[in-house]
């Protein structure tokens, strides 16, 4: 019986939904060790994955404001994991990219995560690992998918 009056496939999505940010807030709970803020590492990983980016792109991308970003890219520069370079088009404007570093710390990162949730699936049943295992391609697809700006997670809610 469906007393929210929501289809299968929204009943599911909201469950998945749910989940994945509740697991996302867990792993984060438990990630003292990580010099990385959350949204230090989801900047790193945007940068990881498009390349140098403008500033403002950066901000656009992660659901900030410039000047936030301008401070995160500051602490991030200090700290040797990005770097600011002139815009081969624009030479007034500055592009933010990744450093070896902050591709170390971004992979240590997920490392730490992946670890975490190891020793979390370790407590499952059999048919739960499983389960999760025959999901995680068709998650790793959703991840990838450029949705409209109107169903993007808030800022931080999911790595």
């Amino acid at each position: 019986m469906n007393l929210s009056g929501g289809t299968p496939d929204s009943e599911a999505a909201s469950q998945v939904s749910a989940a994945l940010v509740r697991l996302t807030r867990r792993l984060r709970r438990a990630d003292s060790s990580s010099p990385l803020s959350a949204s230090a590492a989801t900047a790193l990983g945007t940068l990881e994955r498009s390349g140098p980016l403008r500033l403002t792109a950066l901000a656009r991308a992660e659901h900030i404001s410039q000047p936030a970003m301008t401070q995160l890219v500051g602490r991030l520069q200090r700290a040797g994991l990005v770097e600011r370079t002139p815009d081969p088009a624009d030479r007034r404007v500055v592009r933010v990219g990744i450093t070896e570093a902050g591709l170390v710390a971004l992979a240590d990162r997920r490392a730490e995560f992946a670890e975490r949730l190891t020793e979390l699936q370790r407590l499952l049943t059999p048919g739960h690992r499983a389960a999760l295992a025959a999901a995680a391609p068709a998650l790793l697809a959703l991840s990838s998918l450029d949705l409209p700006e109107t169903v993007t997670p808030s800022p931080g809610e999911l790595l």
